[in-house]
């Protein structure tokens, strides 16, 4: 391991190495045994992709989490080639999920992100206008849909290739933004504030929409709430709900993040108490929300929605979770695909969510799931990471592409808005004709009997095999 140079004595209590967080206070809001967990055995190592691709133990869990005990007991400064290797973290947390010791790594890169957001400036790899899409365009589904409209209308005019035509003229923030966008299908609409239970109604239940998935993948959204209703839920969307919090969570904008938290609060109030309203669950199918959706309680400690929010947190469900919980109506059509599927972090290290998607597809007849290897490893979206750290992303999206395509399925099925659309963007460079779509989408193919032309463009090569 690289090591940096010792400045200031080690106390003799190394659980007293807190009050030497120096002049900026870094880490003073983290238990210290949290670093002490560690015992640095290094199995982590193989889970990490940053790791994986760099082989600079810097850039593994056990290496940030001594760099980062290092500047808090102020050994070492805070360095930019620190700062580098603490920033290149995707937040995956999938070395928790190999963590014999139970280190809570995440708790360990969220201090780090809190304290970085109040004493330093922006990192330098966002630009300012980066900063204002990611932070004020983004978390806003009206906003996200109007910049998409000029997009939508080239593509349904088959005029995309002017867009790409001019993507080098383009300013490196607005490229990456062109690179990124799918070919996108139309949006639903609005829906009604409560949608019917099909047949006898089993539970009544709240949806979250999202606001990245609402503007760039609408038909994943319309597909959940189809397939809820098919299976007996009476549907509630709030319309004042906005964004989960998790871009501001992750950038370390608590207080940006909690004013999301609290208005989603606000927005399901009448379902949180006992009455005729009350939901059953609060339902998200994005992987990379639920995690920050089920953490209301803690995201909100200390303020007037601190109650609401561990209400809130309490009756999150992550759609496949809640389908396998409730007992899922087994779909009738037949689906003849060879697919594959793809672990979104925030679902499968953050909220443990492994089986229960895999479960609802093997329901499907036809439907033949091949393994992907190093499925569990992050695509490289992780939230805004696509946006602030773009060399990496590309290298493990690249990978990600190269894993799906040695598979030999037609389709690859995630469960994140953020996978969905990195995948689709590398995949679109090497085999275009792969679908990328969200589980609910098939599933309510196989429900309905509806199937998209992605979908039967898809069906076509895998029925001559």
């Amino acid at each position: 391991m690289n090591t940096h140079s010792v400045s200031k004595p080690m106390p003799k209590d190394p659980l007293a190495l807190h009050v030497l967080s120096g002049e900026k206070g870094f880490g003073t809001n983290i238990d210290y045994k949290t670093f002490m967990d560690c015992v640095h055995c290094g199995l982590c190592l193989g889970s990490c992709p940053t790791y994986v691709e760099t082989g600079d133990e810097n850039d593994s869990p056990r290496g940030r989490i001594y760099l980062w005990r290092a500047v808090t007991d102020g050994r070492t400064e805070l360095t930019p080639e620190v700062r580098k290797h603490m920033d290149l973290c995707l937040e995956c947390m999938a070395c928790e999920t190999a963590c014999p010791s139970g280190v809570k790594y995440g708790k360990i890169i969220s201090s780090y992100k809190h304290d970085m957001t109040r004493v330093l400036p922006p990192a330098p790899t966002v630009n300012a206008l980066q900063r204002w899409m990611l932070f004020n365009l983004t978390p806003y589904a009206k906003r996200m849909k109007l910049a998409l409209l000029p997009v939508r209308i080239l593509q349904r005019l088959g005029l995309m290739w002017l867009l790409r035509l001019a993507g080098n003229l383009l300013p490196k923030s607005l490229r990456l933004l062109n690179e990124i966008v799918p070919d996108m299908e139309p949006h639903y609409g609005e829906f009604p504030e409560v949608l019917p239970a099909k047949g006898v109604k089993r539970a009544r239940v709240g949806l979250i929409l999202g606001c990245a998935a609402d503007a760039f993948l609408p038909q994943a959204n319309l597909a959940t709430v189809r397939v809820l209703q098919e299976n007996g839920c009476e549907v509630w969307i709030p319309k004042t709900q906005g964004c989960c919090a998790a871009l501001h969570h992750h950038a370390g904008l608590d207080n940006e993040a909690k004013k999301f938290a609290a208005a989603n609060c606000v927005a399901f109030a009448d379902g949180l108490t006992d009455g005729p309203n009350k939901l059953d669950a609060i339902v998200n199918n994005a992987g990379g929300c639920g995690p920050v959706l089920k953490e209301y309680g803690h995201l909100l400690h200390g303020t007037p929605f601190e109650k609401q929010g561990e209400v809130f947190g309490s009756k999150v469900k992550d759609i496949h979770e809640f389908l396998m919980e409730l007992g899922p109506v087994e779909p009738t059509h037949e689906v003849p695909l060879k697919a594959t599927y793809h672990d979104a972090c925030g679902l499968s290290h953050a909220q443990k969510i492994r089986n229960p998607p895999r479960q609802l597809m093997g329901m499907i007849k036809g439907l033949k799931l091949v393994p992907l290897l190093e499925n569990e490893h992050c695509c490289g979206a992780a939230g805004s990471y696509n946006i602030t750290q773009p060399e990496m992303s590309k290298a493990l999206g690249e990978r990600k592409a190269k894993n799906i395509l040695a598979t030999g399925a037609r389709a690859i099925f995630t469960a994140n808005v953020g996978c969905l659309l990195q995948v689709d963007r590398y995949l679109r460079e090497n085999k275009p004709s792969v679908w990328v779509a969200h589980p609910m989408e098939v599933l309510w193919a196989a429900y309905s009997g509806q199937f998209s032309s992605r979908l039967k463009a898809a069906i076509k090569p895998y029925e001559k095999d």
